[in-house]
């Protein structure tokens, strides 16, 4: 368990896994909040703050840590989002920390090219799940099925994600299957960014 946000946890978090396991082959840098839905010029500057905290430094952090000690031809995922290839009123603080993420992805996949190692963002959309389910009461004020449905209406296969969706994808990132896949912006989202 590690603060994503705190250097030195990380470090340590890191050289754990190292020692425990070896070099590492796949890093997948998963960790974020949703912050608030309101207007930019009522957004609360610490929500702010704390939501790029997360998705930004703490994908930096856990990156910048783990690289060195990655084996060649590891694979580096960054979970984004729909949002970070898209975005939406009243999310200024999640938008803009999952865009950031791509351009983290695509300096980190030319700084790591040299050693093979692989580097994409996962963009999932709607997940059937609570994060989702908290995310869409805010945004709708109703009841989560009804606010599901209002979701699904946005996607163009017209229903949220499975988490076993969102998992196929990932582990297609981390294997050998992808080889050849680097600085990509991977979407699982139903057609919701198209």
């Amino acid at each position: 368990v590690t603060d994503v946000t705190d250097g030195q946890q990380v470090k340590a978090a890191v050289a754990a896994a190292a020692e425990r396991f070896g070099r590492l082959d796949v890093l997948f840098s998963n960790a974020g909040i949703s912050g608030v839905v309101a207007p930019v010029t009522e957004y609360p500057e610490d929500v702010f703050d704390d939501v790029l905290a997360v998705h930004i430094r703490g994908s930096f952090l856990v990156c910048k840590h783990a690289i060195p000690v990655m084996n060649a031809g590891g694979s580096i995922i960054i979970t984004s989002s729909v949002v970070g290839l898209t975005a939406d009123a009243g999310i200024c603080a999640y938008a803009a920390a999952k865009h950031a993420q791509v351009g983290l992805m695509r300096t980190l996949a030319k700084e790591t090219a040299g050693r093979g190692i692989r580097v994409n963002t996962l963009h999932p959309g709607p997940v059937d799940n609570d994060f989702q389910h908290t995310i869409e009461l805010a945004v709708t004020g109703q009841g989560q099925p009804q606010a599901a449905r209002r979701f699904d209406d946005h996607i163009p296969l017209g229903r949220h994600a499975t988490p076993a969706e969102v998992a196929r994808a990932t582990l297609f990132l981390a294997s050998t299957d992808s080889s050849f896949v680097t600085g990509a912006t991977v979407a699982v989202d139903g057609g919701m960014s198209i």
